[in-house]
């Protein structure tokens, strides 16, 4: 075998995938096509040792954490293409390479489906954002917004009082009954009908709000949960069992990421509904881990 793993994706799940693997000295080439989902942020909270990095500024350390070990190789590229063999399996580059691995991690991810409305795309990851964990503190008690794709906006509007004055934009994709209101109020949202227009502001910076009826209303920064895809298709191509969360797909996994096909794990967004680094560190982790345990045991 060329390599006992290969891992494509190169965020904080697959990194942190490679570095117990070449803790372990097994032969690990990572594949990363350089276009993490968090590569819009400014910054990266509630991340233990890292609060405040840029997210290029973590995964470039870990890069270099990762080149002491020497049996681990990175390629910058894609991988296009996965299938089983007798022995393992084997992968497509997009430069035209064949290689072959005993295991696959896949830590490709998702990326994010925004909802279309003037102002949104150009603010997203700075004042247009998906987690006030990540992200709120930073906003300073400043009026906030929650803008509506789906029930799951109740969630976001129920957390987001504790970081601002917020206001839960329904956007005809959500109407709260009388007790969902009544808990609302309760934690001092403000319920807005009337659909958001547009988004107002310098650059990528947020003032407010422009409603369809002409109205304006003052933000700082509004929270949005948009529906997420696969990036890569290699876990559908490898025939890897997949199942519905709240916002999109994810691949059914077991305790230690497997899939539903033997030797293959998955780990980060792609595996879990509950976009963070933490979790998503942890998962390569567990994944390194189950992938480790299979190459001893010869499954």
């Amino acid at each position: 075998m060329e390599f006992d793993v290969v891992i494509v994706g190169g965020s904080f799940a697959g990194q942190a995938a490679a570095l117990q693997l070449g803790r372990a000295r097994r032969r690990v080439l990572m594949v990363d096509a350089g276009r993490p989902r968090n590569r819009f942020a400014r910054s990266s909270h509630g991340f233990l040792g890292q609060d405040g990095q840029t997210p290029a500024a973590i995964i470039a350390t870990a890069t270099r954490q990762l080149a002491v070990y020497g049996t681990v190789d990175v390629h910058q590229g894609e991988a296009t293409d996965a299938v089983a063999t007798a022995d393992g399996f084997a992968v497509a580059l997009a430069d035209g390479r064949e290689i072959t691995a005993r295991s696959l991690i896949l830590a490709t991810g998702v990326r994010d489906i925004l909802p279309t409305l003037p102002g949104l795309e150009e603010r997203w990851g700075i004042s247009v954002l998906h987690c006030p964990y990540c992200h709120g503190y930073e906003l300073n008690q400043r009026p906030l917004g929650v803008l509506a794709t789906s029930e799951l906006a109740l969630h976001q509007a129920m957390l987001v009082p504790d970081w601002g004055p917020t206001t839960l934009f329904t956007q005809d994709a959500f109407t709260p009954t009388a007790e969902q209101r009544a808990e609302l109020a309760g934690r001092g949202v403000r319920i807005e009908p009337t659909p958001v227009a547009e988004l107002l502001g310098p650059g990528s910076a947020l003032e407010a709000v422009r409603l369809a009826d002409g109205r304006t209303v003052a933000l700082s920064g509004l929270f949005v949960a948009p529906r997420t895809e696969p990036v890569s298709d290699l876990a559908e191509r490898l025939g890897c069992a997949s199942k519905a969360s709240p916002l999109g797909p994810i691949v059914s996994v077991d305790e230690r990421q497997g899939t539903s096909v033997p030797g293959v794990f998955a780990a980060g967004d792609m595996a879990h509904p509950m976009a963070n680094a933490t979790l998503a560190a942890a998962a390569g982790v567990m994944a390194a881990g189950g992938a480790h345990y299979g190459l001893i045991h010869g499954r």
